[in-house]
């Protein structure tokens, strides 16, 4: 069994949840997620099965889009609205004032990782000391936030962002430093993941369907590993470059654009993916052994 399921991850759910659920209804032990969602967190989470795990990496690295949610006027400890409240400001910010303060916050900027996160620091992560009492000194990351807008504002006030971002980045992060820089502090009260790579919220399974399909039905609800890939243009390789290819040799092509691209087989197998950058060489292979 190999494919890419995109669950739509209901909140509540962290998503190692989903993959061991998914490992007992596919009855497949490699499955692999591409992007952690924080349990509150809903939306688009790409799940890799079978040989497709290979393909884990680059959705690790693609840009995701997100709707967030920002509450104003308060900061509270895991930088979200699940976590205590350090403090509390009136926060009567205007759409106007709201916007002039974001703008310093698209491009490359510097952002530092929560303590509330995964990162591991002496081989502890850091979330294990935050429950700890303790602060442990974080170097900032480079992030790149390509886009950032309002959207809107819900019935309770809470501002609505629309984010589209690098890997790495954290929105709970993005949220509270938007608050600071307003001076009232700020925390995340929701977030919808919309889009992960080429991966959209519409075309997510919800874990109900899913569950429903049972072992029987959910197979088919995998796309295909190469649908991950389909913005490169494909290259068909003759039996002799799908042999070197096999061998682990890069294919000798005379009609390589420039850039990465798909080598098929003449069966329309997707053997790898490849680049062109003067030479031709392989950056990952993926076909069937």
């Amino acid at each position: 069994m190999t494919g890419i399921l995109i669950v739509n991850k209901p909140e509540g759910w962290t998503s190692h949840d989903i993959v061991a659920k998914l490992r007992r209804i596919l009855g497949e032990r490699r499955i692999g997620h591409g992007g952690t969602l924080d349990p509150m967190a809903t939306g688009v989470l790409p799940v890799f099965v079978g040989r497709a795990t290979r393909a884990v990496e680059f959705m690790e690295n693609a840009d995701k889009e997100y709707i967030a949610a920002l509450r104003l006027g308060i900061s509270t400890d895991t930088q979200d609205t699940t976590g205590n409240i350090l403090s509390e400001k009136p926060a009567d910010i205007s759409r106007e004032a709201l916007q002039a303060v974001i703008e310093p916050f698209r491009g490359e900027i510097e952002q530092l990782p929560p303590m509330y996160s995964a990162i591991k620091v002496d081989g502890k992560k850091l979330y294990e000391y935050a429950r700890n009492g303790a602060e442990i000194e974080r170097k900032t990351r480079r992030i790149t936030i390509h886009e950032l807008e309002i959207i809107g504002q819900r019935e309770d006030g809470d501002y609505l962002l629309r984010v589209v971002c690098s890997k790495g980045t954290y929105i709970r992060a993005l949220c509270a430093d938007i608050g600071d820089a307003l001076g009232c502090g700020g925390a995340m009260s929701g977030l919808v993941r919309s889009r992960a790579g080429a991966y959209r919220l519409e075309e997510a399974h919800s874990m109900e369907d899913i569950i429903a399909a049972g072992t029987e039905e959910a197979p088919k609800l995998l796309l295909s590993l190469e649908s991950m890939f389909t913005m490169y243009p494909a290259v068909t390789a003759n039996a002799a470059n799908e042999k070197r290819c096999r061998n682990g040799l890069a294919p000798r092509l005379s009609n390589a654009p420039d850039g990465r691209f798909r080598l098929m087989s003449e069966s329309g197998e997707f053997l790898a993916l490849c680049a062109n950058t003067g030479e031709v060489r392989v950056i990952k292979s993926f076909y069937e052994v």
